[in-house]
């Protein structure tokens, strides 16, 4: 096998959940071209359907389920019918999160809860849910997307002149529990040919971002920007691909190097 054809996904059977999402577009893209039966989830399916009919109107094969990651039922759902459909399943993208919960330190205990349960408790029980399946066939690739907020605390130098603001604990308690999470399932899976990483993804520019807090952030990384709609393509195929065979339990900084500095 050539090195080309190791990063190849002919053949394989993915799933991104969230996958309309800000990061969700470019990760369906990069399996699709790729070569992978991608099916893309979230609780909202109006876009999840218009998203898959562009990709099947570019000739790939994109499919669009509805769930809903708070509820474990939908979560066992949705592998039944992927495995159901396809026969088998060979890469999980957890990308799903719901939207930061907490308006800020100071909020409530229950607004708290919520989120964790479902970016927390919700992450895990779809993680053992499609791992046990990966599991029972051998092989398999698990690519949590992480955050930066995983990894370093606020910086809050980047919000000045803005209207915006980062304290929101529940979306940094979750993200760095994705870090060790994804070092426990590498471990629990790895005896069964199913691997575990996590993408650490940088600042994603929007068009709704005030021109202080691009110029703030950029200048908070090496390369001196803000991610972009391509950025994370090659890492998840890499990841989701023979080409990492030997890599698990990594969390890898895809943000310009932000955590490095």
């Amino acid at each position: 096998m050539s090195i080309l054809d190791r990063f190849s996904l002919q053949g394989k059977v993915a799933l991104v959940t969230g996958g309309a999402g800000k990061y969700g577009r470019q990760i369906v893209a990069a399996l699709t071209e790729a070569g992978a039966r991608t099916y893309i989830a979230a609780r909202r399916l109006d876009k999840l359907e218009a998203l898959a009919a562009e990709h099947r109107a570019a000739g790939h094969d994109v499919r669009a389920l509805r769930f809903d990651q708070g509820d474990e039922s939908s979560i066992l759902a949705l592998r039944d019918t992927i495995l159901r459909e396809s026969s088998r399943f060979d890469i999980l993208v957890n990308n799903a999160v719901l939207d930061t919960v907490m308006k800020g330190y100071q909020d409530s205990a229950a607004n708290f809860a919520e989120s964790m349960r479902v970016n927390a408790t919700g992450l895990f029980i779809i993680t053992r849910a499609f791992g046990d399946a990966m599991a029972a066939q051998g092989s398999g690739s698990i690519i949590n997307i992480g955050s930066i907020y995983g990894m370093v605390a606020l910086d809050p130098t980047i919000y000045r002149g803005t209207n915006m603001s980062g304290w929101n604990p529940d979306y940094f308690f979750h993200k760095g529990g994705m870090v060790n999470c994804t070092r426990f399932v590498a471990s629990y899976y790895g005896a069964q040919g199913v691997r575990c990483n996590c993408v650490i993804a940088g600042g994603f520019q929007t068009v709704s971002h005030p021109e202080v807090f691009v110029r703030q952030f950029s200048e908070r990384t090496l390369l001196g920007r803000m991610a972009n709609s391509t950025d994370l393509m090659g890492i998840i195929v890499f990841l989701a691909s023979e080409a990492s065979a030997y890599v698990t339990g990594a969390n890898i900084p895809v943000d310009g190097g932000f955590t490095a500095k």
